[in-house]
């Protein structure tokens, strides 16, 4: 598959799509911005990164919403701007500043939150006019900021705020972020000098969230973390409460628990632990969609250990094999790096080899890229960067035939799709073998459909990437 890297609110143009998914939101049981008193301060607001960012923006906006302010899709009607940054890897970064760049230059009154404003001093320096700065998962600091640079207006109706709070997604999915931070030290990522080590959210608190969320009409629950399989390890697997019943506060508790919830519950961002061995049977049962999200990263034993990751390639394969046969319908996505420092020709066709046996249904990979502050700067001599993108190349090459044999053995099959978006072209949807944004589509020549109906489609092509089908009826 080819890599999608996806972010909700981006430069220029994204801007009114980040916001204008909020709006929807507003809409859904309370009165929208339109009708809103135009004496309402009005924040414009950009947000980038990964779902994690995506979820902390959400929470920013929610505050927002429930103080009163207008979330508006143009610069020139903010009163101010928000920036929540990414900066992961260097092309991050720069997305990030650019960003801010431009608000300042629209707008010319900006508040900067997330990874980005964790490292150092990198924002003030680029752009010293920034009324604030903050790092990420701070809504408490970021809205301490708004309130001194635009105090509020108290109106008991503008207060108001749907129960399940501001989304940034369309209303027939959502992420449900279980903890914050990571304990891992992996040595290309600088993830928890920016968001700290791992901090599992109450169990209880994680339930009545997606209860919210299905009450307000999701009909499918992604749940994310810098590390999922290691939800509630730092409170050593507290048992919790749930609608007077106890609940530990541990993965495979937590899944069957939002199983019980009647809506597609996906697997993100879960490390190869012994404890994923317990949810495959879930999905197995149908209780939990049957999907995981493990970035294996490479499968040379010597570059794993420099990278600081678990697990070896033969011991991988051989549980990959175990899981498949308990679910056989079970998707499994991953993501790789290459040219990683040091990385020979042998350690990387020691990789394909691996991509090879796996069969993996999904891959995203990407270069090595330096990020200021990590480990791997250090651990040997950089690839050659055409090297990296040859060895790139070759990888998406051989995944992108793995994808195509296995998306034609779909076809003449009816499968159960859940419907993204409707035109005048026909409708997109998602299988349950695919996460939004960054998965495959199946596109069907029907524009009768509605977004987030769950329809079955029998398949009729297909390529490496997507599938085409219509409606069975």
């Amino acid at each position: 598959m080819r890599p999608r890297f996806s972010t909700f609110g981006s430069i220029g143009g994204n801007f009114s799509r980040c916001i204008m998914r909020a709006r929807r939101t507003f809409s859904h049981g309370h009165s929208d911005i339109e009708h809103m008193s135009t004496a309402s301060p009005k924040i414009g607001f950009v947000s980038l990164g990964c779902p994690k960012a995506t979820v902390d923006s959400e929470h920013i906006l929610t505050r927002m919403r429930a103080e009163g302010y207008i979330i508006t899709p143009s610069y020139e009607d903010a009163d101010l701007v928000v920036v929540n940054t990414c900066g992961f890897i260097d092309s991050a970064v720069a997305e990030s500043l650019e960003a801010i760049g431009e608000a300042l230059q629209e707008n010319g009154k900006v508040i900067v939150t997330g990874c980005l404003g964790a490292k150092g001093d990198i924002v003030q320096r680029t752009h010293p006019k920034v009324l604030a700065i903050t790092g990420p998962h701070e809504t408490e600091a970021v809205m301490d900021a708004v309130h001194l640079h635009l105090p509020k207006l108290h109106d008991p109706f503008t207060d108001l705020v749907p129960p399940q709070g501001v989304r940034l997604t369309p209303e027939h999915f959502a992420y449900l972020k279980i903890s914050e931070g990571c304990n891992h030290r992996c040595t290309f990522c600088i993830i928890p000098a920016l968001r700290g080590d791992l901090v599992s959210r109450p169990v209880h608190e994680v339930m009545a969230e997606a209860e919210k969320l299905v009450e307000s009409g999701v009909k499918e629950l992604l749940v994310i973390s810098q590390d999922t399989s290691a939800y509630g390890v730092d409170v050593k697997y507290r048992t919790g409460f749930w609608n007077g019943r106890p609940l530990k506060t541990r993965m495979t508790d937590l899944a069957a628990a939002l199983g019980s919830l009647g809506v597609w519950t996906r697997l993100h961002y879960v490390y190869p632990y012994e404890s994923v061995d317990e949810v495959i049977p879930l999905m197995a049962e149908g209780k939990v969609l049957p999907y995981l999200d493990i970035p294996f990263q490479h499968a040379n034993a010597r570059i794993l250990k420099a990278m600081r990751r678990p697990a070896s390639s033969e011991n991988m394969l051989k549980r990959i094999q175990g899981w498949r046969e308990i679910c056989p319908d079970l998707t499994i996505r991953s993501t790789f790096i290459v040219g990683f420092p040091g990385e020979t020709e042998e350690e990387f066709e020691e990789l394909l080899d691996f991509i090879e046996a796996a069969q993996l249904d999904r891959v995203g990979a990407f270069k090595y890229s330096p990020v200021e502050g990590a480990v791997a700067n250090d651990l040997g001599e950089h690839i050659d960067p055409e090297v990296q993108e040859d060895r790139l190349a070759r990888l998406m090459y051989l995944q992108e035939e793995i994808s195509a044999e296995k998306l034609a053995k779909k076809v003449g099959t009816i499968m159960q799709v859940i419907i993204d978006d409707v035109d005048e072209d026909g409708s997109v949807g998602r299988t349950a073998a695919d996460a939004p944004e960054i998965d495959g589509l199946v596109y069907i020549d029907d524009e009768e459909l509605e977004v987030g109906e769950f329809v079955m489609v029998r398949i009729t092509d297909s390529d490496e990437h997507d599938l085409w089908g219509e409606v069975v009826r």
